[in-house]
């Protein structure tokens, strides 16, 4: 069977290494907050080009402390997308903000930046940008109307490690960036955890206090905070895995080019690269007209798509009706067409050649 995506097959392409630094860890008896999370922090910071890292358990978490580190507050409104994973609009309601949801690009399915004016309000202080499937969002647009109306800016990276823009990753176009450490993702652990990363070394000491009971010395509180560390456990793994990240992600475009020149004549749209910008394919994502046919008929044959995401958050019981969003045509569109093919780092030339001539037979 071929997955959409396979952790599993990421921790057997390293588990030598991977099970020396978790034993490492298990006979050192230092199991959080550790020397793993402090080098992992400043590796991966490094590795994003930005000066500062903050472990935390989750990418969730990561977006709900990094608006608290920009002092955002309960009634602020946060401007970002429908078009993603509900755990970008939860984290800002986990901190009593208000989400105002925005529609997206119909190349890139990024936030549009022309819907930016018409959700502005006085209460709006903060843009969360989505870096959706691996391909940047317009950070310069975004930014430049953020400076504009003196506003911040915090990149939801989740799905996006080592997407570029001008040559520069995604991470350091903003006030802060998170990340997830899903063990679905380009860099992932086994279990949760996230991270955060600045250039302000102001917002970073913020960051580690409000991850523990805002603790500004050990058992003692200056603000109140959360319980939202990465373990040792996860920051040995993920060292590990950092040092193949470069690798991974260039065998991910090159994975999706083979898509690329398999599939163009086919009634599909593929993933668009906008100018200047590169794209880390944490999914492949197509659309099609036929998608739930084509979705059956890879199944037939053993070949797991995804969908990516089926129901718009606006749309979702849970917010339905009680959020301000912008026009949604382009999100609405979208939503029953997407499509997400396998694509991981450690696929064979025959699962790549399975996929390939899967589709192939649909729309021969």
């Amino acid at each position: 069977m071929i997955l959409t995506s396979d952790p599993g097959a990421a921790y057997r392409a390293h588990q030598g290494e991977i099970d020396q630094a978790i034993k490492t860890v298990l006979e050192s008896g230092w199991y959080v907050l550790g020397e793993n999370v402090t080098a992992f922090e400043q590796e991966f910071a490094n590795w994003c080009g930005v000066d500062f890292g903050v472990g935390v358990a989750s990418g969730t978490d990561a977006i709900s402390l990094a608006l608290r580190a920009l002092d955002i507050v309960p009634g602020d409104e946060v401007i970002t997308v429908s078009h993603t994973a509900v755990p970008t609009v939860a984290a800002v309601e986990a901190i009593g903000a208000v989400p105002v949801l925005a529609d997206v690009d119909a190349d890139t399915y990024t936030l549009d930046p022309d819907q930016l004016s018409g959700l502005l309000s006085a209460r709006t202080k903060a843009i969360l940008p989505v870096h959706l499937y691996g391909h940047p969002c317009d950070m310069q647009t975004i930014s430049a109307f953020a400076n504009g109306h003196g506003l911040a800016v915090v990149e939801d990276c989740a799905q996006a490690h080592g997407a570029t823009i001008d040559g520069q990753k995604v991470g350091g176009f903003s006030d802060v960036a998170c990340f997830s450490l899903f063990p679905t993702k380009n860099l992932g652990g086994i279990g949760d955890g996230g991270i955060v990363v600045t250039n302000d070394s102001l917002i970073a000491d913020k960051l580690r206090r409000l991850r523990q009971y805002g603790w500004d010395r050990p058992q003692h509180s200056i603000q109140t905070g959360l319980c939202s560390r990465l373990d040792e456990l996860q920051a040995a793994i993920l060292r590990v895995k950092l040092r193949y990240l470069d690798d991974d992600i260039k065998r991910r475009q090159e994975i999706a080019d083979i898509y690329n020149q398999a599939f163009s004549q086919y009634q599909l749209e593929l993933p668009v690269v906008r100018s200047g910008c590169t794209h880390s394919y944490h999914l492949y994502v197509v659309q099609s007209s036929r998608r739930e046919a084509l979705r059956g008929f890879l199944e037939q044959r053993e070949i797991i798509s995804g969908i990516h995401y089926p129901q718009p958050v606006h749309t979702q019981p849970a917010y339905a009706g009680r959020l301000a969003t912008g026009t949604m045509a382009i999100t609405d569109k979208i939503s029953p067409l997407i499509l997400s093919l396998p694509l991981y780092p450690q696929m064979s030339a025959g699962d790549i050649e399975s996929v390939v001539s899967a589709v192939s037979e649909f729309f021969g």
